[in-house]
Order: structure tokens, then C-alpha cells, then sequence
């Protein structure tokens, strides 16, 4: 079988296309025909080296993929042959709260990731597809789709009437805006592309704040709201981008701490945190059962997740580049 994989050291030069031999799934194990794969920016930092620096090498990377249930190893009855399934980023955690055992069992690093022709996972580790998605989009669902879901929808509660604040247009940011849409809520889209923006407002966005335009864009999002304040803030920026988003948090808000795009580190005045009771919550993806909830919901509403661009296994430096530049639009793809 076909695999990318980062060889004998990070960096976008040591990803190579091998030839490996056809796994075998042992008892409890599935082997799947792998159709489909998506990026994260965890992947593009994981083969630069820059997640973990210490993660052993070879490694095949990517988290996220739909693949074809072609056998299935002895004692296996939760999926049978012929199913699409998508593989959960943190294969043991199945529900409850996360541990460091659970932590510590997600697809691309340190387990091997999705960017094969053929992979084997546990059967307890995977859920069925949607039926109404294609390969690329139900490919997009394990990290990006099921943090949105975790944010709003687990931890974040939100409901009818509620406003979402959204930072910018990659692939959780889309899922953010499409859920909350379905939950009755409205969002509010930050980007520095007005293009983008245009996009974000025929998805649904009920406003959209363009950043470098307004750079006190969390007193514009408060504004909006009546000076009230947003319900919750999917934060994807990180240290830079915080205290804008407790300028735009109403008093018990939450703050869903979800990527690190302007930093990881910076002086905070935790004082809005304390006197306006602001939670912030880290996230982590999410658990099996609510992946299979969120599946349910995306089922229910039609949710169809946005593509930007779809690269054969062979343009996976391409595809990982085009990331690196921040030009996507929702989800970057690899049809394998």
C-alpha cells in the first residue's frame, strides 16, 4: 500500500510516498480502505516538528479520514464489512472525561495517522459516516467538526438565540458557524479578508467584523449585541487574540479555547475573567459519543461540511503549503 509519510526528520522536505505492506487487523480490530483524508493545522505543525519535537520518526500523519471497513479481525460485532467509518482523533476515548491514557491515543502522533491507502484501528475506535456526505466531506468531521460540536453544543450549551463569536474562516471556525446555525443561534465571523466574509454571510452569518479593518473588533462585537456581549467565543487565535475576546464575552460567558494561530504565550489581565465571571474553557476535540451525537445533528440538519480544496496523496506537501499560507476556506482535503 501507498502511505505519506514525515521520514527521518520534520519539515515539509522529509515527507515522502512509501511503499509499506498491507496491514492485518488483529482481535478487535478493523482494517479500512482509507478513501479520504482532511488537514488540521495540528498536522502542519506535527510535521514541522513543531508539536512535538520529540515524536519518534517515521510517522504517517494526518488525524482525520473516512475509509471502507474491508475486514474485520476476531471478536469484532460493533461494524461489519462494507461500512464507511471515520476513525475518532483519540482512539480510546470513547466517553466520560479526558485522562492522559485517552490523551494520549490520537491519530497522527503519536499513532499513525490517516494518509494511507489502508489502515487498521480498533472497532471500538471509529463511527459510521453519514449517509448524505461524500468521502471529502465526511473526512472533515473527526477534529474540526467535532471541537465546533464540543464548543458549542457540549460545553458551550448554546442555544436558541444565543450569539456565537467566530474567529475567522478555516475548517473548526465553518463547523462553528454551520452548528450554531442549527442550534438556533446566531454568529458573528471575524476574518481579514472581506471576500471571505462575503462567503461567511451566505453561509449565514448573522454579522462579520473584519479585523484589521477594526483592530478593537471585541468592543465591535459587544456593540452589535446591544453592549451585552457574545454568549461564547470560539477562540482560535490564542494569546494574541484573548483579550479581544474578553472585550466581546458577556459577564458568564465562555471563552472556548481552541488553537494557538496568534501565539501561545502573553501577559493576561485576569481582571474581566474574575469580575465579569468569565469561563474559559480548553478544548481538546471530543469524545466517541459526541461524535456520534454531532453525526446525528449534521444528519438531522443536512449540515454539509465546506470544502475548500481537494489534492490527490501525492500533492500532500501541496496541500499542507496551501494551509501554511492561511488562503483556505473551511477544509483542505486528500482524496486517497
Amino acid at each position: 500500500m501507498k502511505a505519506v509519510v514525515i521520514a527521518d526528520k520534520f519539515g515539509l522536505d522529509s515527507l515522502e510516498v512509501v511503499e509499506r505492506p498491507d496491514p492485518e487487523p488483529g482481535p478487535g480490530q478493523i482494517l479500512l480502505r482509507m478513501r479520504a483524508a482532511s488537514l488540521n493545522y495540528r498536522d502542519l505543525l506535527t510535521v514541522l516538528g513543531h508539536y512535538n519535537p520529540k515524536q519518534p520518526l517515521p510517522l504517517i500523519p494526518c488525524s482525520d479520514g473516512v475509509g471502507e471497513v474491508i475486514e474485520i479481525g476476531p471478536g469484532v460485532k460493533r461494524v461489519g464489512a462494507g461500512r464507511r467509518v471515520t476513525p475518532i482523533f483519540a482512539q480510546r476515548w470513547i466517553s466520560g472525561r479526558p485522562t492522559q491514557e485517552r490523551l494520549r491515543s490520537t491519530l497522527g502522533g503519536p499513532l499513525d495517522g490517516t494518509l494511507a491507502e489502508k489502515m487498521v484501528v480498533d472497532a471500538e475506535g471509529v463511527v459510521e459516516a453519514p449517509e448524505h456526505l461524500g468521502d471529502e466531506e465526511a473526512a472533515c468531521l473527526p477534529c474540526a467538526g467535532l471541537t465546533a460540536w464540543s464548543a458549542l453544543a457540549v460545553e458551550g450549551a448554546v442555544g436558541a438565540g444565543d450569539t456565537v463569536l467566530v474567529q475567522g474562516t478555516g475548517g473548526v471556525a465553518i463547523f462553528a458557524l454551520q452548528f450554531a446555525l442549527a442550534l438556533g443561534a446566531r454568529a458573528i465571523v471575524t476574518s481579514s479578508s472581506d471576500e471571505k466574509l462575503e462567503r461567511a454571510r451566505e453561509l449565514g452569518a448573522w454579522a462579520t467584523i473584519n479585523y484589521k479593518k477594526t483592530p478593537e473588533w471585541g468592543k465591535e462585537a459587544r456593540n452589535l449585541t446591544g453592549g451585552e456581549g457574545v454568549d461564547l467565543v470560539v477562540e482560535t487565535g490564542g494569546a494574541g487574540t484573548l483579550p479581544q475576546s474578553l472585550a466581546a464575552v458577556r459577564p458568564g460567558g465562555q471563552i472556548s479555547m481552541i488553537g494557538v494561530l496568534s501565539g501561545t504565550v502573553s501577559k493576561l489581565n485576569l481582571i474581566p475573567v474574575l469580575m465579569q465571571q468569565v469561563r474559559l474553557q480548553g478544548l481538546l476535540v471530543g469524545h466517541r459519543d459526541g461524535f456520534e451525537s454531532m453525526n446525528r445533528a449534521i444528519a438531522a440538519h443536512g449540515v454539509r461540511p465546506v470544502v475548500d480544496e481537494v489534492f490527490e496523496l501525492e500533492r500532500t506537501r501541496d496541500a499542507l503549503e496551501r494551509m501554511a499560507a492561511g488562503r483556505h476556506f473551511g477544509k483542505i482535503c486528500i482524496r486517497i
